[in-house]
Parts: structure tokens; sequence; C-alpha cells
């Protein structure tokens, strides 16, 4: 995959998936935007623009500093002990704020890649949940959505990527128009700062998950499969959600159903 000539976003580039991802694009010959709070490491891109996705007004002037894009890459995001509210409001109303004020700096073609998660393995079964975050608009208006749903810690989380597959799966030809496209790759349990985070939050589950997975994911192994999803080669791929997790979709998949 070549990106030359191509300016790709990508939030949440100063660690973890996001740094993976930045490398790989720059690698590629991509001019690479990150953005995110902390400022990117050493020359990880070619343009920084900080950015608090919790807060409109922050996201409103990052927009702003980003002139032109061919490709967004949604990867910033906060784990499960960050608190309900934080989570919620970076992962999905944060997240979606900073995509629609970006939109008309996007050119025609251009590809958006939501980082969704194995943990939004679940929307269709609290697609109701999903569907009632999607029409909280602003930022602040997510503790008065939590209050009333009364969602927690550790619902934030997995609600929250529940919203972002379902979002995804709406916007499949919102901008089709303009040929812009809209995926999701779901990771299963990455080797990054937070992994620690999500262990400590999900306790027995985690763990069971880690015995029966070969090992944990690594940055590298997410990072190509997003710059597939904004590559010209996957021009037919739209509102999907890939996994890519080293098979455990399939493993909860196959129990479900019963197939061995």
């Amino acid at each position: 995959m070549k990106f030359a000539d191509k300016a790709v976003v990508v939030t949440g580039a100063a660690s973890g998936i996001g740094a993976a991802c930045a490398a790989y694009f720059k690698a590629a010959g991509a001019h690479v935007i990150g953005v995110d709070r902390n400022a990117v490491p050493g020359n990880g891109v070619d343009q920084f623009v900080q950015a608090d996705l919790s807060d409109p007004a922050s996201i409103a002037a990052a927009a702003a500093r980003i002139e032109r894009a061919d490709a967004l890459c949604n990867i910033a995001g906060l784990p499960p002990t960050r608190g309900t509210v934080p989570v919620l409001q970076v992962n999905f109303t944060g997240l979606r704020l900073f995509t629609e004020a970006l939109l008309p700096r996007l050119n025609n073609g251009a590809a958006i890649v939501n980082l969704a998660s194995l943990a939004g393995f679940g929307w269709h079964q609290d697609a109701a949940q999903a569907l009632a975050l999607l029409e909280v608009r602003q930022p602040e208006d997510v503790p008065a959505f939590c209050a009333s749903h009364g969602v927690d810690d550790a619902r934030a989380y997995f609600l929250s990527k529940e919203a972002l597959v379902v979002w995804t799966l709406q916007c499949r030809w919102r901008w089709r128009e303009r040929g812009i496209r809209m995926n999701a790759v779901s990771p299963g349990p990455v080797e990054t700062p937070i992994h620690q985070d999500f262990l400590k939050t999900l306790g027995e589950r985690a763990e069971e998950d880690m015995r029966l997975m070969e090992r944990a994911g690594r940055p590298a192994d997410i990072a190509p499969l997003v710059a597939f999803l904004c590559s010209d080669e996957s021009a037919w791929i739209r509102g999907a959600n890939i996994p890519c997790d080293g098979g455990m979709e399939a493993h909860v998949l196959s129990g479900i159903h019963r197939l061995g």
C-alpha cells in the first residue's frame, strides 16, 4: 500500500495503536497529522495538533488547523478505569464531533476508520442503549445520559464501542455522493499502555480471555488493517466492522452457536 501525496489524520497518535498507525502511514509515504492531548514523541508525525476530545471547543480548534485530508483514523480512546463520563465523551461523543468537524476538510473519496473493540461485540443485544447514546450530541450531555440509563464505569467502555459499531453501520452510505466511506476495526486485547487498565477492570473475564489466546495483540498487528481500510484497494468495503483479535470473536461466536 502506498500513500504518497496523501494526508492521513490519526487521533491518539502519541502512543499505542495510534502511534503504530502513524508510523505505518509515514513509512508508506503519507503526510501524517497526529491529533492527541499529549505531544507526539520525536518525529512520529509531520504535523501535531493538540486536542482534548472531551471538549467541543478544543475539537473545533483542532479541526480548523487541518487543511485537507484523505483519511481519518479515529484511534484515540480511554480505558474503563478513567471513569464513566470521560470514557463516553472521548470514545464516542467527542470522536463523532471531531469526525463531523473534519468532514468539510476531507477530500472526496476519503476513508474514515474507527477503532472499535471486541468489547462492542454485543451491540445487537444492546442496540436500544447504543441508539440512545447516538442521540447525545454534545459531551456535556453525557452525565445526564449516564444517570438516566444507569451506566457505570465498566458498562461505559462496552457501550462506547457498541455505539461506535452502530454508528459505523449507519454511516455506510451517508457520504456516498462524495465517495467518503466509513469502516471499523475491532481489536481484541492489545499490549498498549492502557492494557493493564482493561485487565484491572474486567478481572476474571479478561484473565480467561488471555488464557485462551496464543498471545495478546500488538499495535503492529492492528496498523496494517487500519491502513488497508484507508487505501484505494479497499474502496468497496463500506460500513464493515472487521475483527482483528487473534480469533477471539470466532471463539465467542462458536460458543454461542455451538459450532465446536
